[in-house]
């Protein structure tokens, strides 16, 4: 009834309309908000110079009107939803392999523990030419292209045509059934030295908590009493992960985060899965792009001065958002209310309503004021000063969580040469033909990653590397590759360690290069330091 009424006021006010605009001087005629708006797509409609898509008229009113608000209310349509809530369910339907693009051609990097392509034989080296008989290597390749070939609905078939090293004449033929392939938040899972565990974690999903939860009980079977948990460049997640993971360090009961907004009631979440008071000392890494979930664990165990955190100063992002799905499957995530760690501190950084330009420019104002390098160019609000629970620590808030112990940004190894053979792919190109020809005798050498870790040098793998830049028209800078040598050496191995072993790999070869890793490894086996960090 209200549609057909709002219809007749519409069709009214548009015959209206047809006299003059001044036709409405001297008249009581007002609009409601949601009259003008009906108003004004109706005069689009009917009196534009050109034909109107309705559909996309309303969807950029939509955006528009988000745009006012804050920087992250947002309107996804039917298929950038899928895409933004696939990472975050933990798992899609596909064939199951991780992948590289190499010379506009698909590598295999690895199949998926149990998945559909490791079933039918596939293997890491493989190069996908054919997928349902149209030819998949082609200029200009992207990964949404990859995706969209070999993704697809649970029990649908992918025929691939596929040319294997070991066989390069011809072209292996494989049918492979699409079944659910789960999407993992701990990439990375080892001892980083007698004692002390390390786990890297890239998102909040669903699963995070127990993924977490498992690698744990993994690193105590092998001697752990203190853990790294690496959040940085954790982008968040689901809020209900955060707390989960949160809950694992924390006494039962203990609050982990609440949210504040206009609109509804303050709520609180509280450590709900305590087990692990065995671990005596937690080290937290994050950086400037460690934000959402990360900030709400990472605040939680700061301000519980259950663990040190070390890096730089978090995004600060604290603002919730609410999904509202339409019929069609488009969305908008919409801010309802702010996040703010147990003692107090709202995590969110200052925006204007309607200057997200400005709001997402903040890294490069970082830059520029130096707070990349330095802690003291980091200014503090007076009026946000918290303490911690325990403690009574200074703490602030008002944007992002500041680390206990700052490490400022590394450029020691960057160098235009090194810049140059990343953008151009030289370094993965180069160790994939490189496993062409030696994954069986590397295997062979080392069967076992703690010795591949422990005794493997890319050292003379450099000279290769250095050719294969040549051929890419990168060219050799002597001085520049002295300077780079540490971390391309310790790329290769990562990349190699990753596949021959797996994923995780590659952080075990990295992170001995990393200032904030070297750091927190320090900090954590020095009961000293770590207590004064934590007790001033």
């Amino acid at each position: 009834m209200k549609k057909y009424i709002l219809t007749v006021i519409l069709a009214s006010l548009l015959a209206v309309m047809s006299y003059g605009a001044n036709h409405f001087a001297g008249r009581n005629i007002t609009f409601t908000p949601d009259q003008k708006l009906r108003y004004a797509e109706g005069i689009i409609e009917n009196y534009y110079v050109e034909d109107v898509n309705s559909d996309s008229l309303v969807t950029e009113a939509i955006k528009a009107m988000l745009k006012t608000l804050d920087p992250h209310s947002a309107y996804s349509t039917p298929k950038e939803t899928q895409e933004l809530n696939q990472p975050l369910e933990g798992k899609f339907s596909g064939i199951g392999v991780q992948f590289s693009i190499v010379r506009d051609t698909v590598c295999v990097v690895q199949t998926i523990n149990g998945g559909p392509s490791e079933k039918v034989g596939l293997l890491p080296g493989d190069r996908i030419i054919y997928v349902n008989d149209s030819i998949f290597t082609f200029k200009g390749i992207s990964i949404p292209d990859v995706h969209k070939k070999l993704r697809g609905p649970k029990g649908t078939v992918a025929n691939l045509k596929v040319r294997r090293a070991s066989s390069p004449d011809e072209l292996i033929e494989f049918r492979i059934i699409r079944d659910d392939i789960p999407i993992y938040s701990v990439d990375a899972v080892y001892m980083a030295a007698p004692e002390t565990g390390y786990i890297r974690v890239t998102r909040f999903a669903e699963a995070t908590g127990q993924e977490v939860k498992d690698a744990i009980a993994r690193l105590k079977a092998q001697g752990m009493r203190n853990l790294i948990l690496d959040l940085e460049d954790n982008g968040g997640g689901y809020l209900g992960a955060a707390k989960d993971v949160a809950s694992l360090f924390l006494k039962l009961g203990s609050p982990v985060v609440y949210t504040r907004g206009m609109h509804q009631e303050p709520q609180g979440l509280y450590a709900d899965n305590a087990d692990n008071e065995d671990i005596d000392r937690i080290v937290v890494l994050v950086n400037q792009y460690s934000a959402s979930a990360s900030e709400i664990v990472s605040g939680a165990l700061q301000d519980h001065d259950r663990a040190v955190i070390v890096g730089r100063r978090t995004f600060g992002k604290g603002l919730v958002q609410r999904p509202f799905p339409f019929p069609d499957g488009s969305m908008i995530r919409l801010t309802t209310a702010r996040y703010y760690t147990p003692s107090g501190r709202c995590i969110q950084k200052h925006y204007a309503k309607g200057h997200t330009e400005e709001y997402h420019l903040d890294m490069l104002s970082r830059y520029k004021s130096g707070e990349l390098w330095s802690a003291d160019s980091i200014h503090f609000d007076p009026s946000q000063k918290f303490e911690t629970l325990n403690n009574k620590r200074t703490v602030y808030g008002g944007g992002g969580i500041m680390p206990d112990f700052f490490v400022p940004v590394d450029t020691t190894y960057y160098t235009p040469y090194y810049r140059d053979l990343m953008a151009k792919n030289v370094i993965n190109t180069y160790i994939t033909d490189y496993l062409d020809t030696h994954r069986r005798e590397l295997l062979k050498e080392y069967p076992v990653e703690d010795d591949f870790s422990a005794s493997f040098s890319a050292s003379p793998l450099v000279d290769g590397l250095v050719a294969a830049g040549e051929k890419a028209e990168v060219k050799l800078n002597e001085e520049q590759l002295a300077t780079s040598r540490p971390i391309l050496e310790a790329i290769m191995k990562g990349l190699l360690e990753r596949d021959l072993y797996d994923n995780g790999s590659y952080m075990r070869a990295i992170n001995p290069l990393s200032n904030e890793f070297k750091a927190a490894l320090r900090i954590i086996s020095d009961p000293g330091e770590y207590g004064r960090l934590l007790n001033p």
